[in-house]
């Protein structure tokens, strides 16, 4: 069962796939294509708390593709199949509207003559699963220079798309606390997500013209094709990417394994330069552990021994053990202490030392608090700490209030 857990029950230090919850070990068992166990565990589970787990680590067209082809559709609810079909059924739809958007975007994008990378979505599926509708995508995100960021704007809004204003700067600290602008298109029913940066600060990453010179060609037929991340800058989204979500989705790990069985890059001494450069070898470790331990990855790797890669894999096994949402507006308190924790441990020193660096720069509620002009802004460096005490001292009165 997937339940909320006490603050001091949180960390889970086993790899041990026994240890997962039963609905956890038959959606890797159905993955790994182990039809005996699967039909040990069929007689085991809660259906619908598999359900809910396949639905929310968006894996359903991987569960339904193996239902079929070890012909397990009987040992479980006549319900609970026809549910993930559908599901699998309106994914293959969403993927052809999405790819359709993408290549629309794309041409515009083509006009303006503006660089751009597509990061994930349609693109995966295809290179990563050699099939559409192996891979579930809800928006489509693309990478484009920050020094054009206005010009995306500008043809994003040309399309029809409306942005979502929910980012406030003061000092222009967008260019780096965070990494993406949303944008909606009513009538298409499309999200897409505009990325200067592959991840908020404090990341360390490669620049655009890093990534545009290895870039790769996802060809689609003979007149169209997509620019996408060159292999090990791919990894190195990903793995960065799932690993500042806790791997909450399987779906991201799965992609790590997908990139395993493709690539023999791991042993490169290329790849050892790109791990050291970009400061993301723990990380790396931890994507390449969680995936072996999971899906039984082919794949020995020295950063796999490393102490902090293992404590990184072990810190994400919570993740497993219950189904997280950390984009949701009400994040359990012990989920989001327990998150903040293991987001830290991700930090190198010089990450960490940036990361409360942070704290003293001016936000815009800052500026709400106390509206300064322009020119004055860098004194909100000095009164910052005043403002925060001053914040927390209205929260305690006003929680106070409530308890009377």
């Amino acid at each position: 069962m997937y339940t909320e857990k006490g603050e001091g029950e949180m960390v889970r230090t086993s790899l041990d796939n026994q240890n997962l919850p039963l609905e956890m070990q038959l959606i890797v068992s159905l993955m790994k294509n182990e039809k005996q166990l699967v039909l040990s565990l069929c007689t085991k589970v809660d259906w619908d708390q598999f359900l809910l787990a396949v639905k929310h680590h968006r894996i359903f067209p991987q569960i339904y593709h193996a239902i079929n082809e070890q012909r397990v559709a009987d040992k479980m609810p006549a319900y609970i199949f026809t549910k993930i079909k559908k599901d699998y059924e309106q994914n293959i739809y969403r993927m052809l509207h999405l790819t359709a958007e993408m290549h629309t975007l794309y041409l515009q994008f083509q006009q303006a003559s503006l660089p751009l990378l597509f990061l994930k979505g349609p693109i995966l599926a295809k290179e990563l699963y050699g099939d559409l509708s192996l891979r579930t995508c809800a928006d489509i995100d693309l990478l484009v220079p920050i020094e054009r960021i206005e010009q995306a704007e500008q043809l994003m809004l040309l399309q029809g798309y409306e942005k979502d204003e929910y980012i406030e700067s003061v000092l222009d600290d967008w260019k780096w606390r965070h990494h993406h602008f949303t944008y909606f298109h009513k009538q298409h029913r499309t999200k897409v997500e505009v990325h200067w940066r592959l991840h908020p600060a404090p990341s360390t990453e490669p620049h655009f013209t890093e990534l545009w010179e290895r870039r790769r060609e996802s060809q689609w037929s003979s007149q169209i094709s997509f620019p996408y991340l060159g292999e090990k800058d791919l990894f190195y989204f990903l793995s960065t990417h799932g690993a500042r979500h806790g791997w909450s989705r399987l779906r991201w790990l799965f992609d790590i394994h997908q990139i395993l069985l493709q690539g023999s890059f791991v042993n490169d001494k290329d790849w050892s330069h790109h791990l050291t450069q970009y400061k993301y070898d723990k990380i790396a470790g931890q994507a390449l552990l969680l995936s072996v331990k999971l899906f039984n990855s082919n794949v020995k790797s020295t950063c796999m021994d490393k102490r902090a890669s293992i404590k990184l894999a072990r810190g994400a096994s919570f993740y497993f053990h219950q189904l997280v949402s950390l984009h949701d507006h009400h994040v359990p308190k012990e989920i989001a202490h327990y998150h903040a924790q293991y987001l830290r441990s991700l930090f190198t020193l010089k990450q960490k030392f940036i990361h409360y660096l942070q704290w003293f720069y001016p936000l815009s509620e800052d500026y709400q608090a106390f509206p300064l002009p322009k020119k004055w802004f860098p004194l909100y460096y000095v009164i910052k700490p005043f403002l925060w005490l001053n914040r927390k001292r209205q929260i305690l009165q006003n929680a106070r209030k409530k308890t009377c």
